[in-house]
């Protein structure tokens, strides 16, 4: 995540945490290209129809971002975080409206790389997804924060230690019992829908 001055952006995000709204304005520029390949790599994931494109998601998260109160920024690895959780959360509730619009048609879709869940049977829906992490983050919180953060915003195993404060080590072992819980959850609620 190299995207502009990394103590700039810092800078800014503690200016905007602490309620100074101009410091977005300024934060979104060095930031937008970060975002929007942020964006790119969730819109990788969706099948074919969507009707959302990768700038309309950065817009979209950006206008979530702006509505968001005083937030104790850690960084900007915290920033891009929080942003693909935003982003994750666009698709899902575009998912829900497509579904629910079709009554009952199929929802959105998205691709789990091999690395998440290898050997998957098919892709799980973003809402089956959502779902199985909002059920992961009641079991275990950083567990899901951590996929989160490694899945959705790319970042790596060290990034994610300095954001939750453990050890690059705790990091590694969660993000395998993150992904095997998820194969497992994900797995059954495909044996429920046969």
């Amino acid at each position: 995540m190299a995207n502009g001055p990394s103590h700039e952006v810092t800078r800014l995000l503690m200016a905007w945490g602490a309620g100074d709204h101009a410091a977005l304005d300024q934060l979104m520029p060095i930031v937008y290209e970060e975002l929007r390949r942020l964006a790119r790599r969730h819109m990788a994931r969706e099948r074919a129809g969507q009707i959302l494109q990768t700038t309309g998601l950065v817009n979209e998260a950006y206008i979530r971002l702006a509505d968001v109160g005083k937030i104790p920024w850690q960084g900007r690895t915290h920033f891009f975080g929080i942003a693909a959780r935003l982003m994750r959360r666009i698709l899902v509730d575009m998912a829900r409206g497509r579904k629910y619009r079709k009554r009952g048609g199929g929802a959105l879709q998205v691709t789990l790389d091999e690395a998440l869940l290898p050997g998957a049977a098919r892709d799980p829906d973003v809402m089956a997804l959502s779902e199985a992490l909002d059920a992961l983050a009641k079991v275990d919180e950083r567990k899901c924060r951590v996929v989160e953060m490694r899945y959705f915003a790319g970042m790596t195993e060290a990034e994610i230690a300095v954001i939750l404060n453990v050890s690059t080590e705790t990091i590694r072992r969660d993000w395998r019992l993150a992904k095997a819980w998820l194969l497992r959850r994900l797995t059954e609620t495909d044996r429920g829908h046969d």
